[in-house]
């Protein structure tokens, strides 16, 4: 069964390279985890920037206490590159060394000793994963996890970011996210997902929609879309937030929070009026970082200072 998901706010460890973080489940994400889990589904989460979306992979994690594998995809990125990485330049130097030295080519130049698992390979199958690692020319220790962790628990795989990279990438995950398995050339074999002491991954995909993604992609998954509520209900949810993330000092500067709000409202009217990128959470987050960091004994006066490297009209704008 899908596990169930903290309705209570999560103080959330760091894992991989996340740092630690708060997070709340509402009932939607929280409907949408499971179904993906249950129909053996992606989940691809849409929304704007600043919404949760990659941290509900983390959060999910760590509430279900699985290994964390995120991948952040930029314009290079290949699908393979989730499957996994042959190092190829190693391999032609090290061919180079030899052919220099007048030897033979070694066995130690066998296609399997530059071939690194990516994070599906991890969360198909670890122990082969492992197995693969300790091949390596320069043997590589597994992905970070929690010392009490083991395979039989599970993983969640974040694919961050997905409209990055060219539709090549997606169409060549649907071997490995539709049924289970891939294969791996340079070792003429398949990675499959079927190790009974190790239950399928969640995997999380996010989008910023700058891209249109393939139909045939989009028909293996299922989609979350998140949104930031509006009018008076988002700024009831920005302070909610903020008081979350930023504890005791929130509490001691509940004024403040509040005008911050209001100024990040302001600021998204603006924004929106302009047809230009709208702040959200991530802006409101962080401006209670930095006045709680450099607003001393009067964050107040700071904000207003700091007004000036919030959103500004573009130039030539009214």
């Amino acid at each position: 069964m899908p596990p169930d998901y903290a309705q209570t706010p999560l103080h959330l460890p760091a894992m991989a390279s996340w740092p630690p973080a708060w997070h709340e489940f509402d009932e939607q994400q929280r409907d949408a985890l499971r179904a993906a889990e249950a129909a053996g589904r992606p989940l691809l989460v849409r929304g704007d920037p600043g919404t949760g979306k990659s941290q509900l992979a983390h959060a999910a994690a760590f509430a279900s206490g699985r290994a964390f594998l995120p991948l952040v995809v930029d314009s290079r990125t290949e699908a393979t590159d989730l499957l996994w990485r042959f190092d190829a330049i190693a391999r032609l130097a090290d061919a180079h060394l030899c052919a220099v030295a007048g030897a033979d080519v070694p066995t130690g130049l066998a296609s399997e000793r530059y071939l690194r698992p990516g994070p599906l390979w991890w969360a198909f199958d670890w122990n082969g994963a492992s197995d693969q690692c300790a091949r390596l020319r320069s043997p590589e220790p597994p992905p970070e996890t929690a010392p009490d962790w083991t395979p039989a628990k599970g993983c969640v795989v974040l694919i961050d970011e997905i409209d990055k990279a060219e539709a090549e990438l997606p169409n060549g995950l649907l071997e490995a996210l539709g049924n289970g398995r891939f294969s791996v050339a340079a070792l003429q074999g398949k990675v499959v997902r079927q190790n009974p002491a190790q239950p399928p991954p969640l995997v999380v995909i996010t989008t910023n929609d700058e891209r249109e993604l393939p139909p045939a992609f989009l028909r293996r998954c299922l989609v979350l879309t998140l949104k930031l509520p509006e009018g008076a209900e988002l700024k009831q949810f920005l302070l909610r937030r903020g008081r979350l993330h930023r504890g005791a000092w929130a509490k001691a500067n509940e004024a403040v929070l509040e005008q911050a709000a209001d100024m990040l409202l302001d600021d998204r009217r603006d924004a929106q009026a302009a047809g230009i990128y709208t702040p959200g959470l991530a802006e409101y987050l962080d401006l209670l970082r930095a006045l709680e960091q450099v607003g001393g004994s009067d964050p107040g006066a700071m904000l207003q200072r700091l007004r000036a490297f919030t959103y500004q009209k573009q130039p030539g704008g009214e």
